[in-house]
């Protein structure tokens, strides 16, 4: 098989990092961005902050900060309106996951036309785009360095994924300041988002020695960062550490792909909006437990580099007590089962077909080692209610 792998052109990395946004705009050519962002970055000063720097760095540009948490089709239209409206040549994405996902769909809808359904997988999409800038302000979604964006057709409730290298960040700016305000509960979630990447791209048919490199690297940190980030906030070690962590899993999965994991998480932000991170959080141990048989020695792996598990383990031994680790991990950062988040027993066994359907269409679980049958999601679905 040969691996396709894309990364940024160029990354700034490190602690105030950000300052250099005005040196990437000059590098890039870039004139006029539109700095795509969300309220509470606006409440905070934040992408005042930014829009400072790029005046001071002599370009020209404009705010749009209408995003909205898990990106609609009908979110978009006002993006593209703040676009035309101040000619933009560029967009800088600038929060979590959903303002950066939200600037790579407006980057491709505003040079190429149509609407999102357009682009979903399977269609890799490599046409006309504007450049994205992008600066997380979370780490998990690993979004600065992949080639997706996931946007909810609000026609269907289902949450698309759009893969393609116009969708991948011309460069991205990791600063790990910027998420020294995230509270307990947001650092769990995108913390346990990441390792989601960083599994999943290790044990994807499509992993390569690229992207096994990086997803190993992100186990490693996360396993020794992600409960110190959580439980104390101002660990400048920990968020630096869980940052980078973040950016190289998502380099891993946008070249190896995700799996099971993800394809039945979509579907359940879609219906009962639960954050992405947290539905991920959600399905890891039972999904895991799942799809030990179809790589083992790969899991087994994953287990030694979280610490779960030394070399004198074997394979077998490994890769279950790498489920206890991530048992525990979701335990210990209070990770709640669908039941204890609140989603109605009746609702979701109504929709579980409809979620099963879903995963199945969006390709990711045809990566997963174990290939699940609808039926086999139906139950795993049932399994992760009950949990």
């Amino acid at each position: 098989m040969v691996a396709n792998i894309s990364f940024p052109r160029f990354l700034k990395l490190g602690p105030g990092s950000v300052e250099s946004l005005g040196e990437v705009l000059t590098d890039l050519n870039i004139e006029r961005p539109l700095l795509v962002t969300d309220a509470f970055m606006v409440s905070n000063g934040s992408a005042d902050r930014l829009l400072k720097i790029v005046a001071a760095a002599g370009k020209k540009a404009a705010l749009f900060s209408e995003t909205v948490p898990d990106p609609t089709t009908d979110s978009l239209q006002a993006g593209l309106d703040a676009l035309t409206a101040h000619d933009a040549d560029s967009i800088i994405g600038f929060g979590g996951g959903s303002p950066m996902d939200t600037a790579k769909a407006l980057a491709v809808l505003f040079k190429q036309g149509g609407v999102m359904r357009d682009f979903k997988a399977p269609r890799v999409y490599a046409g006309p785009a504007l450049p994205i800038i992008a600066i997380p302000t979370t780490a998990g979604s690993g979004s600065e360095a992949t080639q997706f964006t996931i946007i909810t057709d609000v026609a269907s409730d289902e949450k698309m994924l759009c893969p393609g290298l116009s969708f991948l960040p011309i460069a991205s700016i990791v600063d790990s300041d910027l998420t020294m305000s995230m509270p307990p509960r947001l650092t769990a979630d995108t913390g346990v988002d990441a390792l989601t990447h960083a599994i999943e791209a290790y044990v994807s048919k499509k992993a390569n020695p690229i992207s096994d490199g990086l997803a190993l690297s992100a186990m490693k940190t996360i396993g020794a960062y992600l409960l110190r980030a959580y439980r104390d906030g101002s660990d400048r070690e920990a968020r630096e550490q869980m940052m980078h962590a973040s950016t190289q899993a998502g380099m891993a999965f946008s070249n190896a792909s995700v799996c099971l994991v993800h394809g039945m998480s979509r579907p359940i932000g879609a219906h009962f909006h639960v954050a992405h991170g947290l539905s991920n959080a959600m399905l890891l141990p039972a999904i895991t437990a799942f799809s030990i048989p179809g790589a083992r020695d790969r899991y087994a792996d994953c287990a030694r580099q979280l610490g779960a598990a030394d070399r004198r383990d074997s394979d077998e031994a490994a890769s279950h007590k790498l489920v206890d680790f991530i048992d525990t991990l979701c335990v210990d950062v209070e990770v709640p089962s669908p039941r204890t988040f609140g989603i109605d027993e009746s609702r979701w066994e109504e929709l579980i077909p409809l979620m099963a359907e879903q995963a199945l269409a969006s390709g990711s679980p045809s990566n997963n080692p174990v290939v699940p049958s609808a039926q086999e999601i139906v139950e795993l679905y049932r399994r992760v209610y009950r949990s």
